[in-house]
C-alpha cells in the first residue's frame, strides 16, 4: 500500500464518517479549528496532512485515528495482512514528515 492509497482511503473514511454523523464539511471545519477547503481537499485525496491537523479532526470527530485509516467495516484484527502493511505505510509517511521538518531546522 502506498502514500496515495493510504491518502485516499484517509478521504474516503473522513467523508463516511463525517456524514455518519451528520456534519457538513464546513461543520466539521470549524468544529476541528480548520479551513473548509482542508476538509475539501483531504476528502477528496488532493492534499496530505499535518499531525495537528489530524489531530483536530480526530477531537473534532470523537474518533480513533485508527478508524480514519483502517478499511470501513473491516477490524486490523480481522485483516492483519492489510494492518500490517497499513502501519508500515503510515511509518514511513511519518518519519519523511519528520525528516522534512527536520531538514528545514538544519
Amino acid at each position: 500500500m502506498n502514500s496515495s492509497e493510504i491518502q485516499k482511503r484517509f478521504g474516503e473514511n473522513l467523508r463516511f464518517i463525517r456524514k455518519q454523523k451528520k456534519l457538513t464539511q464546513f461543520q466539521l471545519a470549524e468544529l476541528a479549528n480548520v479551513s473548509e477547503d482542508t476538509i475539501k481537499s483531504i476528502e477528496q485525496g488532493r492534499t496530505w496532512f499535518s499531525e495537528k491537523v489530524l489531530s483536530q479532526i480526530t477531537e473534532a470527530l470523537n474518533v480513533d485515528v485508527v478508524s480514519l485509516f483502517i478499511p470501513i467495516g473491516e477490524s486490523l484484527i480481522s485483516r492483519k495482512e492489510n494492518s500490517s502493511q497499513l502501519k508500515m505505510a503510515i511509518r514511513e509517511n511519518v518519519r519523511n514528515y519528520i525528516d522534512e521538518i527536520l531538514k528545514e531546522y538544519s
